[in-house]
């Protein structure tokens, strides 16, 4: 009995024990917790009872190089509902039905969804948020916000660019230089009770947001809006696709201008243009066709297996005030994405095309610089060259007979640009174009550039030397075409093509100045001055000779390259023009689409440089002189 009593006080006081270590062991691990964890628990605590929305950063302004600005921020409002602390759920709906101009059944959902947060409508004029906020609704949230605004619509739109829902950049320069442009975002904290609703008397945390950086471009507005104004001009007279249009320094890489009419609304881009959808809708229910005229004073040039059957003038389908519309309307879902990709593309960089006899430029410069051709060199034109087994006729089928190979630049002589080639051979050929740079891209800072399309040098034999060498059978981008040709004529050095100038911050404090390049020599200088007097003379009473401005020394090379598949009558017209042809400071680079009607370089690309030159010269403290002239 006795022992029983003992082994029975002897487990009590065990339970007692282990009782007493279990709560010390608590008290410890209390202890602990509240002392050196509370900083950690109190944060939990505040983070399970605040609530964060985000305030957006002002995003940077694009300047011109003149401060113009051309893209800018407007003041909106983003509206969200908070269901836990709405008190009158009717009147909230009936307010923003009436104030945002929703229909009731969107509201309804948003109010009535059981989450933390729910969006109502982004983009409020803020006058509209100013009225929200005076009704004092439980559970409306009008917080401010920027919208992305273009002053001037579409000028330079596939340049620029445009943003998202969220502010971020889509294209152009809005997503090249996106970390410089966006800022950083601030947050509002409010604190709430366990249900959510807000502990009154309780202040607002702000962390505010930081703007971007404003983005001085080298654009000028001025020549900007001119150039897209005669871009605009070309495409209507000319019935073309399209009409791409470069103005750059050839000193430095500085793009002036650069245009893809049609262009598209920058504060509307979601939206296919009317023009775009006409231009679109001809291409694909029309059969395009261009007239070829007999007396034909240019540089098309064509190989005997290329239909040169005689094609009916065809102006386009004049489609009525409906075709938009129509067109419009059958667009939709992935269809519609790929139209809206297609009226954003940048043709200046995104797409290539057979440069044609402006490629001459190249074949001359390489030429020269190898010492295989000098401006003194005479040579025969029959109107045609045998390579191979091939015949590859000149523009001019009668021939040019015995010239120069000054006069050939001028006559922009196909048989005597081949003979160039061949001399140089393949080796050399691509060795200068590589030197030249045509192999890699031209780095310029929009998203997108493409690269040249060349044959493999492996693959290279006499034919395909003889056309590459006047500008066929393979494909380079209009940016990085004016990059070389500027790059020949400034004195030899390798510019990088570029629009991003300087930053600076919100107050206008200078943050980083670009450079660019590393003045890299692809040719001499004494072959650089030779290229300028041959341009000159080109347009000098050559091929150029519409380009002519009196007062001004202008150098210069046509083109016309007929698209494939050959024989359709489908052609690319451009013109390459740079002034003064002695020191050279502004090139300019225009290209037509498939004009209908007269196509040719010479005739209608060659007068449309003139006519910006004329404006612009003076505009760049260029005066005319009445003892300059291209004599």
């Amino acid at each position: 009995m006795q022992k029983t009593r003992t082994f029975h006080r002897r487990k009590i006081l065990l339970i007692y024990i282990g009782c007493a270590a279990a709560l010390l062991s608590l008290a410890g691990r209390l202890s602990y917790l509240m002392i050196f964890r509370s900083d950690y628990y109190m944060e939990l605590a505040e983070d399970l009872h605040e609530r964060e929305r985000p305030i957006k950063a002002a995003r940077g302004r694009i300047l011109d190089r003149n401060g113009i600005v051309l893209a800018d921020n407007r003041t909106v409002c983003t509206v969200s509902v908070i269901h836990s602390q709405i008190t009158d759920a009717e009147k909230v709906i009936e307010v923003l039905c009436e104030e945002l101009g929703l229909d009731e059944a969107t509201v309804r959902a948003r109010v009535e969804k059981n989450s933390s947060m729910e969006r109502v409508k982004t983009n409020v004029d803020k006058e509209i948020g100013d009225r929200l906020r005076a009704y004092g609704l439980d559970g409306v949230k009008v917080d401010e916000d920027y919208r992305r605004t273009y002053p001037f619509g579409s000028m330079a739109s596939k340049v620029l660019g445009f943003t998202g829902s969220d502010n971020q950049g889509i294209i152009g320069l809005e997503v090249e230089y996106e970390d410089v442009l966006a800022g950083t975002s601030g947050t509002i904290l409010t604190l709430t009770d366990a249900r959510g609703i807000e502990i009154e008397d309780e202040a607002e945390t702000r962390v505010e947001p930081v703007a971007g950086n404003d983005l001085t471009t080298s654009l000028d507005y001025n020549i900007q809006q001119y150039v897209e104004q005669k871009a605009y001009q070309v495409l209507e007279e000319k019935q073309a696709e399209s009409v791409s249009i470069l103005v750059m320094d050839p000193r430095n890489g500085e793009i002036l201008a650069m245009t893809n009419v049609p262009e598209f609304d920058l504060n509307d881009p979601y939206t296919l243009t009317e023009l775009f959808l006409e231009i679109n809708y001809d291409e694909a229910d029309s059969d395009s066709s261009a007239s070829e005229e007999a007396n034909a004073g240019d540089d098309s040039a064509m190989v005997d297996d290329v239909s040169d059957a005689e094609q009916n003038e065809n102006n386009g389908i004049q489609e009525d005030d409906d075709t938009a519309m129509t067109a419009a309307q059958a667009v939709s879902g992935e269809e519609l994405q790929d139209l809206l990709n297609q009226m954003w593309r940048n043709g200046c960089i995104n797409d290539t095309y057979e440069p044609g006899s402006t490629f001459k430029i190249i074949t001359a410069a390489a030429g020269l610089e190898e010492g295989v051709v000098s401006l003194d060199d005479t040579f025969y034109c029959p109107g045609y060259k045998i390579v191979d087994d091939r015949r590859i006729r000149c523009h001019k089928t009668a021939g040019h007979g015995a010239e120069t190979f000054l006069e050939a630049a001028q006559n922009s002589c196909n048989p005597v640009f081949i003979e160039v080639g061949l001399r140089l051979g393949v080796a050399n050929y691509f060795k200068y174009f590589n030197q030249f740079g045509l192999n890699e891209k031209t780095g310029i800072d929009l998203p997108g550039e493409a690269a040249t399309i060349m044959h493999k040098e492996e693959n290279v034999g006499q034919v395909e030397l003889a056309t590459i060498s006047f500008g066929q059978s393979f494909q380079i981008t209009p940016i990085q075409l004016i990059t070389t040709v500027s790059s020949i004529i400034n004195g030899g050095i390798r510019v990088t093509p570029h629009f991003g100038v300087s930053v600076s911050d919100a107050d206008g404090t200078l943050v980083e100045v670009y450079q660019y390049g590393e003045d890299t020599r692809i040719l001499s200088e004494e072959t650089s001055e030779t290229m300028r007097y041959l341009l000159e003379q080109v347009v000098d009473g050559g091929s150029g000779k519409n380009a002519y401005i009196e007062g001004y020394r202008i150098g210069g090379k046509t083109a016309t390259s007929e698209t494939l598949p050959r024989g359709q009558g489908r052609y690319i017209s451009s013109f390459i023009g740079f002034a003064p042809a002695d020191d050279p400071q502004v090139i300019c680079l225009c290209v037509i689409n498939n004009p209908q009607g007269t196509y040719y370089g010479g005739t209608i690309a060659a007068p449309v440089v003139k006519d910006i030159f004329e404006n612009i010269l003076p505009y760049l403290g260029l005066e005319a002189s009445a003892s300059e002239s291209n004599d």
